[in-house]
């Protein structure tokens, strides 16, 4: 039996309170804040292990708040503004904490662009502010805001940053978290899913539908319409017509879904997403020659058809796998709820069902029709029988 003055107990006593603190720490609601200065409303902030109490006067249109996020780095820097004009960081009023030495500094930063950060005072007015560090590696920033008379939701930003070098802020990272560090703040404390969508999100959505219908869903059926469906031959040529009209439709739609992917990096000066841009102008150039093959199918019986084949084939079988990888590499840049990703799972599972099923089933039929070959008549006799002399 461990013994209550025992070392042993003690450091297993020391684990569970960090171990209890770390956990408590996990949602806002439990956070306990300095002072005495209560908020009506504090949000888990969905990236970035960071958290948000606030308070909205309306008679007097201010906004007092307390960010909350984890130091990505000793020497890092936390921050949280206001975007009066868009919904991302471009054109936000943010107001930065970091350890400047042993001291906490703050600083305001008008975000002109993502290359174009100047320091100085914000559009809006902004007073107590300040800033403390528990200790854990965790910053708060405390600040209270004047926001727009008669509003009701503001686009709010919120970002970490690695190193503050001769007051300098390092530049954050690109990764998913840190690119969806934003969203749409009710004042009045209403769930996310009752505030509207800002339009540059709706984009998103619809870049990101466009491409699940085609890459991922119409390609892969109008394979399987080819694979499989013209072995039967009474579905012939009505298979030929459902291939090339999932393809068609499939080609459209993903050439709509690449130009909103176009046009959401043009508008997004400073934000590359490398591998998803390469593989989704990878994907348009291989279904372009797919299309266009269309034009120059040679005849069945053409020496060159063996080529074709092959050619058409491995073409079409890479742009499923692609087309599926950057499905995926979406998802992680947009997050969107689990449920969407989670559906796209269900149908992909059902679609490899479907051709494994038909792959047993085409076998099945090939094999037969094998079968009765081999067992047909030759002059008269049973193939495998002596003829008698």
């Amino acid at each position: 039996m461990i013994s209550s003055s025992s070392p042993s107990f003690s450091i297993l006593f020391f684990i569970i309170s960090i171990f209890s603190t770390t956990v408590l720490s996990l949602t806002c609601s439990t956070q306990k804040l300095t002072g005495t200065k209560t908020y009506s409303n504090c949000l888990d902030l969905p990236v970035l292990n960071s958290y948000l109490h606030y308070t909205h006067d309306q008679k007097n249109s201010t906004l007092s708040v307390v960010f909350i996020a984890s130091l990505p780095s000793p020497a890092g820097w936390v921050s949280w503004g206001i975007n009066p004009t868009g919904t991302g960081m471009a054109g936000a009023q943010v107001i930065v904490a970091f350890k400047n030495d042993t001291a906490i500094a703050m600083k305001t930063l008008d975000l002109k662009s993502y290359s174009v950060v100047i320091p100085g005072k914000l559009s809006f007015n902004v007073w107590d502010m300040k800033a403390e560090e528990d200790g854990g590696g965790v910053m708060k920033i405390f600040a209270t805001v004047k926001v727009p008379v008669n509003v009701d939701v503001v686009n709010h930003v919120w970002q970490v940053g690695p190193a503050v070098m001769a007051g300098r802020m390092g530049p954050h990272e690109f990764n998913p978290p840190n690119l969806n560090s934003k969203g749409r703040l009710s004042l009045n404390g209403a769930e996310a899913s009752n505030v509207p969508v800002d339009f540059a999100t709706k984009k998103k959505n619809i870049h990101g539908l466009l491409n699940i219908v085609s890459w991922g869903i119409l390609f892969p059926l109008g394979v399987i319409m080819a694979r499989y469906v013209k072995t039967f031959p009474s579905a012939d040529p009505a298979w030929f017509y459902l291939h090339v009209g999932c393809q068609l439709s499939a080609y459209v739609l993903g050439v709509a879904g690449w130009e909103t992917g176009i046009k959401l990096g043009s508008e997004s000066e400073g934000i590359t997403f490398g591998v998803h841009r390469n593989v989704g102008i990878t994907l348009f150039c291989l279904a372009t020659i797919q299309i266009f093959a269309l034009l120059l199918t040679p005849n069945k019986d053409h020496k060159y058809r063996f080529y074709w084949n092959i050619y058409h084939h491995s073409f079409g079988y890479t742009i499923i796998i692609l087309g599926i990888f950057n499905i995926f590499r979406g998802f992680e840049i947009l997050s969107p709820d689990h449920k969407w990703k989670s559906s796209y799972i269900v149908v992909i599972i059902t679609l490899a069902v479907i051709a494994l099923v038909l792959e047993a089933i085409t076998w099945s039929f090939v094999m037969k029709g094998k079968s009765k070959k081999n067992n047909k008549t030759y002059d008269g006799q049973t193939r495998g029988q002596h003829l008698d002399v």
